[in-house]
């Protein structure tokens, strides 16, 4: 079975860390030959003490100057051994995980595919009426963008054929908000994106209940378009919130 490495990109995520990293037991990671690599961002609370022997590398970023998440997932690839390369959230749980992993390395061991998206919802236990609106219609735009148009997958879970993911060059590190759909836009002239419904990654809603969906959308909208004009993003930081 081929090396799959998990790589989770993090930044004071002290809250979530935990619960996301047990997903990943050691009978799991040993049935489906499973590496998993944090990559932190340069924490200030106690997300690097909580991670400490729940994960096979540990990736610190040192420097002063803030760490955006491109840069981060990167660091997490170039450490990687893995021919697929699952990027998560630090704020992400998959149900039926096994199958989910199983299923992702069938479809990139066929021919044509790059790379997987997949729809994203918020968990179940938070999820509400305008959660489910929003997400049943941004989850079918990102498949029909795949369907007819461009490569398209949200950042919370991209999974990636490392043969791809370095013939483009990885995450754009001078984009700081978009870097997610600038990649997959990339991919797919090198193979077909998969949107795989029969699989949903659950997200945190923290940032939706601060700033709201239509901030969260125009934000989304702004950056994406700045990227396809100007192949940059028009935010100049992403606000962290936690």
């Amino acid at each position: 079975m081929s090396l799959i490495s998990i790589i989770i990109p993090t930044l004071n995520e002290e809250k979530l860390i935990g619960q996301m990293l047990n997903q990943f037991d050691e009978k799991l990671k040993k049935e489906l030959d499973l590496e998993i690599i944090v990559s932190d961002g340069g924490s200030s609370d106690s997300t690097v003490e909580s991670i400490n022997g729940c994960t096979d590398k540990l990736i610190l970023h040192n420097d002063i100057k803030r760490q955006n998440i491109s840069e981060g997932r990167n660091r997490g690839a170039e450490n990687s051994n893995g021919d697929i390369l699952v990027f998560l959230n630090a704020d992400t749980l998959i149900p039926d995980l096994k199958n989910f992993i199983l299923n992702a390395k069938e479809i990139l061991e066929s021919d044509g595919y790059a790379a997987i998206a997949y729809p994203i919802k918020v968990f179940p236990e938070e999820r509400k009426t305008v959660d489910r609106l929003f997400h049943f219609i941004y989850n079918n735009y990102v498949r029909m963008l795949n369907k007819l148009v461009m490569g398209m997958g949200r950042g919370e879970c991209q999974i990636i054929k490392r043969d791809v993911y370095f013939k483009v060059s990885g995450y754009n590190e001078k984009i700081v908000a978009g870097e997610d759909f600038d990649l997959y836009r990339r991919l797919k002239k090198y193979g077909k994106i998969y949107f795989n419904n029969k699989y949903c990654v659950y997200e945190s809603p923290r940032r939706y209940r601060k700033v709201g969906y239509l901030r969260v959308f125009m934000d989304w909208a702004l950056n994406s378009f700045s990227i396809l004009l100007s192949g940059k993003s028009m935010s100049k930081e992403w606000e962290q919130v936690r």
